[in-house]
């Protein structure tokens, strides 16, 4: 679903992603780790397509700029960005437009109510609280129902009710086959969640393993972070 191969980004002097490379299955979860300053962020917007790079991804097979792509493509950023003269309903119909859904009324009143943002469907962006802002900012990346989700630092500002919310959704969309990819330092935040974790460090992934080998060679993800982000493991080989 997901092909990333030799991304290179660089601002100024400053290279942010280092030749990294690796491929996401369908219907899998894969959290990509590392420390801050790692390069988390900038692959995720050249995923989306918001950055110039060089190399190639690919989403579905399409080139990841492409308007097929970008229908397959949802994307949910680490600080939401929203029309502080939109309230929460018209952001979500906004965006339904765009994408030119149709009979997404029961699709939104759903998130709505998972999110418990019923009550402030009037609100205006610029009035909802962070955590509120990263709600409405979740339920418009999974409005479209997209094939590939990109989440950066998801669970930050939100309140436990919602945490719980989105990991049950998380494990739904898996089951539908959808594959997603989870932006985070916060090791604990998805310890459960995941069949591949990408570990990144200096702008280089260092280690590319599923659960799977991880729990054959008796390791828990706490421990391969910190061998491969404070020791001397050797780095992670392509997907």
């Amino acid at each position: 679903m997901l092909d990333v191969r030799h991304i290179t980004k660089k601002y100024g002097k400053v290279t942010a992603c280092d030749d990294v490379s690796f491929r996401l299955e369908p219907g899998s979860v894969t959290v990509l780790l590392g420390p801050n300053g790692a390069g988390k962020s900038t692959l995720l917007k050249s995923v989306a397509g918001f950055l110039k790079y060089q190399g190639s991804i690919t989403v579905g097979g399409f080139p990841n700029k492409s308007v097929e792509a970008r229908r397959l493509l949802g994307y949910i950023p680490e600080m939401p960005s929203l029309y502080p003269n939109l309230t929460v309903s018209e952001h979500m119909e906004f965006l339904a437009r765009a994408y030119r859904l149709t009979d997404y009324a029961g699709r939104v009143d759903e998130l709505f109510r998972r999110f418990e943002l019923e009550d402030k469907r009037r609100k205006f962006g610029d009035e909802l609280s962070k955590g509120m802002q990263q709600k409405l900012s979740i339920c418009l990346g999974l409005l479209p129902e997209p094939k590939l989700i990109l989440l950066d630092e998801p669970m930050i500002g939100l309140d436990p009710h919602a945490i719980k919310e989105l990991k049950l959704i998380i494990e739904e969309l898996r089951a539908q086959g959808r594959t997603m990819l989870v932006s985070t330092h916060i090791i604990d935040s998805v310890d459960m969640l995941w069949d591949r974790t990408v570990i990144m460090d200096g702008g280089r992934v260092r280690a590319n393993v599923t659960r799977g080998e991880l729990e054959k060679d008796g390791r828990t993800l706490e421990q391969l972070f910190f061998e491969v982000t404070e020791g001397t493991a050797p780095e992670g080989g392509e997907a």
